[in-house]
């Protein structure tokens, strides 16, 4: 295939035309959609003349018809392609209409205009809504956009866009037209059409302000029950945006619409939110505790995106984090505010080293705000979400709540209506608090995961704690040197009797040189410094504690986040002891100061119950293989497998009490209090279902036979499903008999038989790629197949005969043939074959070597292969 052109941010520059204003109209038909495109523009003479063609980004589609300034132009008269429009010559300030004609139901790749079961829609961002219609698709060109579509009534009575309706009315032949006009600029990626027989449920809100808000959530009619949370999701979110930061929803109408489906998780269009089902409908009986939290943090997410993404866009989609590590920042502060703050933080962390810092470990390594893309498809990634919202979160550190308010005000002031950079909003941050962050901006264009050595020593006659902290970044493809970050450490003391001892002015300290050690006076013997609290940067931590400090630490820290890393860190340091020790054959064991540690814990009753699940819980095998510098796929699954059975067998008993105490709670309850009691019970029933004791396995049966709610159940399935095989088909066959008709729930049911680390997985999970619900088209079934099988069951993935990698680079070659967005997100699978054992390391490259001589490979997976490769 043809190397695809690379693009620069250096080669950015401002369109040559403008569109001020869009009038679209969509005349959906049965078989086909006729779309006008209406576009007043004017040449931009900043960097245009008046020789510059006019060039237009477009999709794989047919123009029917174009016309500028009233004159019809002949095919001779503009040249169009696959991916671009051209007119050679234009006027200084025109009209441009262009009609094109579009077949939805052949759309797969779920970008511009597509088709959900029986419902159409769009999804714009990042590069859509060229596949509409010819259009400057860049983030820069805003404009104000009006809609109307034209459908037949029965079919799609329901038809929405951005904004407000301004009109509507029935036609001739059973067919209707509605008018949307929205009033404020935005960028072609934030347009959106849906139309469809829908339910909605209404609610209102009033402002601060006083307006009344009108507020649908509108779902397939058999779902219309299932959409309740998402309502109450939404207003908290409206009201939480108001008091936190003072920001107001602008218009008078607010719409969420659920498609089945979906390439990503919602998208945040203005007026008109499209979201992945996954992220509306739930209710006790088929969503989880998990669900229920991860839908009220993505309402907030893209309600949020309102006016820090939408009222204020990107100058180029290399500041994607501009709008998406922000967003993040504040619908995290959001769910922590809501729920509890330290159990939030910890899944955070969690979710950050278990996928970032492998990411800026591994050949897709990136800035948050990269240098280069060849698909911005890609950059959709952890780096720029998820460590963008710590640097944000960082910045809030260093400044404080109110001057970071004060901040946030004067952006919105500064650049309400525009397209900016990230340079913008620190510069706005620097402005409110005096503060320089010249050297704070380096975490922006550097990519790579610090790494924070830090070493201790005491004086006892000084009474002297002194720190030295080293920090190091090592080289990567896009820098060979990096430079020192400027890096704050939220930091306390703890004195050997548990007491916070934090010197008044020191729980803030601040790096900036690549080594640099403090003094703290008149601090007690055997004390301990409590480090990164609340994970106040993104790094990798080094510390000289010892397992004794650890287990002190984990029981009397007085920060949730670093007693949470105390029990994670003796959990690693025993998982790599006990790798050591399958290595030469010796007896096996498990430290003693582990089981102490862990046993006061488990029976501490006066601590959060959330927060004491998410500190006993093993580190995943994908996590483990992140702590080692050569992945021993086996030997890691045999010394987790040993220390969960060995704690289940020395703390059995205490396992069982805990279970009948946290068995009390309203299983249909969703307070935190009987969220936190489920995730402790089940935690404990897990320990106990890896024995595989035969006076046990039929308890787990009990448990989830007698399930009243969605958390117990697919917990007590997934312990099941690891028990042997004959148990395991048992639960799948009650499960699908009891949920084949929730498209959503059957998701769960496929995931927990791809996630089993039983032998005979990847022949279950080929054979459940031809079950009549599974569609290879829909992402979330593939989600929850085939990326659940290659990116969490690491046993059966990479078994020794490399069946498993052949197996999903099949499934790359094909989903690449129907949506290449979802086809390179399962690439990524194969980015750390560098770390493992020689035979592995053939296999893998093997495939990724046949995925890559694939002639008609897309764009997106060629960048992931090609750079896995290297």
């Amino acid at each position: 295939m043809k190397k695809p052109k690379t693009i620069y941010l250096k080669d950015y520059k401002p369109a040559d035309y403008i569109v001020d204003q869009v009038d679209l109209t969509f005349n959906i038909n049965e078989d086909e959609t006729m779309i006008t495109s209406i576009l007043k523009i004017h040449k931009n003479f900043d960097v245009a003349d008046k020789n510059t063609p006019l060039c237009f980004d477009k999709g794989n589609f047919e123009i029917s018809s174009v016309i500028a300034n009233g004159m019809v132009l002949l095919p001779g008269e503009y040249d169009a392609g696959d991916d671009y429009f051209k007119l050679a010559r234009t006027p200084d300030v025109f009209e441009l209409e262009i009609a094109s004609v579009l077949k939805p139901e052949e759309n797969t790749t779920l970008e511009g205009f597509y088709k959900s079961g029986n419902i159409l829609c769009t999804q714009c961002e990042a590069q859509g809504f060229r596949k509409i219609t010819p259009f400057p698709d860049r983030p820069d060109v805003m404009a104000i956009y009006s809609c109307t579509i034209v459908a037949d009534k029965t079919t799609y009575p329901v038809l929405l866009s951005n904004g407000n309706l301004v009109d509507f009315g029935d036609l001739d032949n059973n067919r209707h037209f509605v008018r949307w006009e929205d009033p404020f600029k935005k960028p072609s990626y934030l347009f959106a059409v849906v139309a469809g027989d829908l339910e909605h449920i209404h609610d209102q809100f009033t402002t601060q302000s006083g307006k009344i808000v009108d507020l649908k959530i509108y779902s397939e009619k058999e779902n219309i029950d299932k959409c309740g949370h998402s309502m109450t999701s939404l207003k908290q979110a409206m009201e939480w945006d108001e008091n936190r930061f003072g920001l107001e929803y602008d218009l008078n109408l607010y719409q969420i619409v659920a498609i089945n489906d979906f390439n990503a998780g919602a998208m945040e269009n203005k007026g008109l939110n499209i979201f992945n089902s996954k992220y509306v409908l739930a209710n006790p009986e088929t969503a989880t505790d998990e669900d229920f939290l991860n839908i009220q943090g993505v309402i907030g997410h893209e309600y949020f995106h309102n006016w820090t993404g939408n009222r204020v866009t990107l100058k180029n989609w290399f500041q994607l984090s501009l709008k998406e590590g922000l967003t993040v920042f504040r619908d995290q502060e959001f769910s922590s505010d809501l729920n509890s703050r330290g159990v939030k933080r910890i899944s955070n962390v969690r979710n950050l080293r278990g996928y970032q810092f492998p990411e800026d470990d591994g050949p897709m390594t990136h800035p948050v705000m990269p240098e280069s893309y060849i698909k911005m498809d890609n950059f959709y990634t952890m780096t720029v979400y998820e460590k963008g919202s710590e640097l944000v979160r960082m910045i809030h550190q260093l400044i404080g709540e109110k001057k970071f308010r004060r901040g946030i005000e004067l952006y919105f002031k500064k650049f309400d209506g525009m397209a900016v950079t990230i340079e913008d909003f620190v510069g706005a941050m620097e402005s409110v608090s005096g503060v320089d962050f010249k050297q704070f901006k380096t975490w922006y264009f550097q990519s790579g995961t610090p790494t924070v050595t830090v070493a201790r020593s005491y004086n006892p006659d000084l009474k002297q704690l002194t720190i030295a902290f080293e920090q190091n970044t090592l080289p990567d493809r896009n820098q060979s040197k990096k430079q020192p970050l400027h890096i704050p450490v939220n930091f306390g003391i703890i004195d050997c009797k548990g007491n916070d001892i934090t010197p008044q002015g020191k729980a803030l300290i601040e790096l900036k040189s690549d080594k640099e050690t403090f003094i703290f006076d008149n601090i007690p013997e055997n004390s301990l410094p409590s480090l990164f609290r609340q994970f106040s940067a993104p790094v990798k931590i080094k510390t000289d504690f010892t397992d004794e400090e650890l287990a002190f630490l984990m029981a009397n820290d007085t920060d949730d986040f670093n007693r949470w890393d105390s029990a994670q860190t003796l959990f690693f340091k025993e998982l790599k002891r006990i790798i050591n020790i399958l290595r030469s054959d010796e007896d096996l064991s498990v430290s003693s100061n582990l089981i102490h540690a862990f046993k006061k814990a488990l029976l501490d009753t006066g601590t959060d119950r959330a927060f004491l699940a998410k500190a006993l819980s093993l580190p995943i095998e994908t996590e483990i293989k992140d702590h080692v510098d050569l992945v021993e796929v086996n030997a890691i699954h045999k010394a987790r497998l040993y220390l969960k059975q060995e704690i289940a067998r020395q703390l059995k008993n205490h396992f069982f009490t805990v279970i009948e105490l946290c068995s009390k709670s309203d299983p249909l309850s969703i307070s935190h209090g009987a969220m936190a009691d489920r995730s402790l019970k089940n935690l404990c029933l897990s320990y106990l279902g890896s024995l595989k004791q035969k006076d046990i396995t039929p308890l787990i049966f009990d448990h989830y036979a007698a399930a009243k709610n969605m958390t117990d159940e697919i917990a007590a399935f997934k312990i099941l499903s690891e028990i042997d095989p004959d148990t395991k088909q048992k639960a799948v066959d009650t499960f699908y008999s009891k949920w084949k008709h929730d498209k959503l729930v059957l998701d769960k049911w496929f995931a927990v038989q791809a996630g089993s680390t039983l032998p005979n997985t990847l022949e279950i999970v080929k054979s459940l790629t031809h079950h009549p619900d599974f569609s290879i088209k829909n992402p979330n079934k593939v989600r929850s197949l085939i990326y659940m099988f290659a990116m969490q069951n690491h046993i059966n993935f990479h078994q020794q005969d490399g069946n498993g990698y052949r197996f999903i680079a099949d499934q790359i070659i094909l989903l690449d043939q129907i949506n290449h967005n979802v086809a390179a997100r399962l690439s990524s699978c194969f980015n750390h074959w560098k770390k493992y054992d020689a035979p592995r390391k053939a296999l893998m490259k093997k495939e990724l070597e046949r995925i890559l001589s694939i002639q008609t490979l897309s764009k997106n997976v060629y960048e992931i292969v090609s750079r896995a490769l290297v």
